[in-house]
């Protein structure tokens, strides 16, 4: 056999074991630098992005190397980056997310929170496309929520999939046996069906998540009580025009309109818009968001034999 092709198959092979693979051609991760996007003023306000899924899963290359961190660590890193610079008179978060797990928006919601604390600053929120879920649940960090005229959001609620492959095992003659100390440790198990008691307790934990959601949005929108917070949170999502009547968000406009929002309500003159990035990311504008990172995507596939992911991850997601 050619060497050549040897190196193909071998790169192949290690591709679909990997289920999702990246071959990155460009430099490692680096320390966050401050960026200006707009303004010449001495005080700064903090463009912050919560775009896409929101978990904290490493983005890596086909080797195994990190190229970008995950949400949850990034956000981290950048507020604690920012707690150091007294010149940061606001924090704005640019939300674009359809949600993603339980706990990544909600130590990201706590993060904000204590950051916000800390700094004695004020938070406000523009949401772009998106905020459902699990975005939404970050922007109840947030002292005002404005969405563009074309935004959704809400999705109020949580949700889990358990896959249950026990059928298709039978029919390719594959039997697991599973050792156990109870008979409810594997009651999420892919290889089986839930059993009547299980399916109670499954949803009793998707209520606690979801009673926790709706204590979030009445601690944080004082005009909305416990009942109509209940009423809203059904699952659906709001257009802009329905968000605001419904109270979930403050006001209807643009990231322009936001960022002279808290001009205003702080009086600065001409701050400065400023956002934390990596060498090699680049942000031309105030609406850039998105990293032209030098990555080549190899091949996305998932056999389905990965357990991990077979397993149920409680999520405030919108899955239209």
């Amino acid at each position: 056999m050619k060497p050549f092709i040897r190196i193909a198959i071998v790169g192949a092979l290690m591709v679909v074991f990997s289920g999702c693979a990246s071959f990155n051609i460009g430099p490692q991760i680096k320390p966050m630098e401050e960026k200006t996007l707009m303004g010449k003023g001495s005080d700064k306000i903090l463009l912050l992005d919560i775009q896409g899924l929101i978990s904290n899963q490493d983005q890596r290359t086909i080797t195994g190397f990190p190229i970008k961190k995950g949400l949850v660590e990034t956000v981290r890193e950048i507020l604690m980056k920012a707690e150091e610079d007294d010149k940061i008179k606001a924090l704005l978060i640019r939300v674009n997310s359809p949600g993603g797990t339980v706990t990544s928006s909600d130590i990201i919601y706590h993060e904000i929170m204590s950051f916000k604390e800390k700094a004695k600053i004020k938070v406000y929120v523009s949401i772009v496309d998106l905020a459902a879920s699990g975005g939404y649940y970050i922007a109840m960090s947030g002292d005002t929520l404005m969405a563009h005229p074309t935004s959704l959001t809400g999705s109020i609620g949580v949700i889990a999939v358990k896959v249950d492959v026990s059928g298709l095992m039978k029919k390719i003659g594959v039997d697991w046996e599973v050792v156990k100390s109870g008979d409810k440790k594997d009651f999420l198990s892919p290889l089986r069906a839930l059993t009547a008691e299980e399916k109670i307790l499954f949803q009793n934990t998707i209520d606690n998540f979801h009673n926790r959601f709706v204590d979030v949005i009445v601690k944080n929108r004082p005009s909305l009580d416990l009942e109509t917070v209940r009423k809203l949170a059904d699952g659906r999502v709001y257009n802009s025009d329905q968000a605001l009547e419904a109270k979930l968000i403050d006001a209807i406009g643009y990231l322009d309109d936001t960022l002279e929002r808290i001009g205003k309500d702080l009086g600065l003159t001409d701050p400065k818009v400023i956002t934390y990035h990596r060498p090699g990311e680049y942000k031309s504008n105030l609406y850039s968001s998105v990293p032209n990172s030098p990555t080549i995507n190899l091949l996305n596939i998932d056999l389905g034999l990965n357990l991990d992911k077979a397993s149920p991850h409680f999520m405030y997601l919108w899955m239209p």
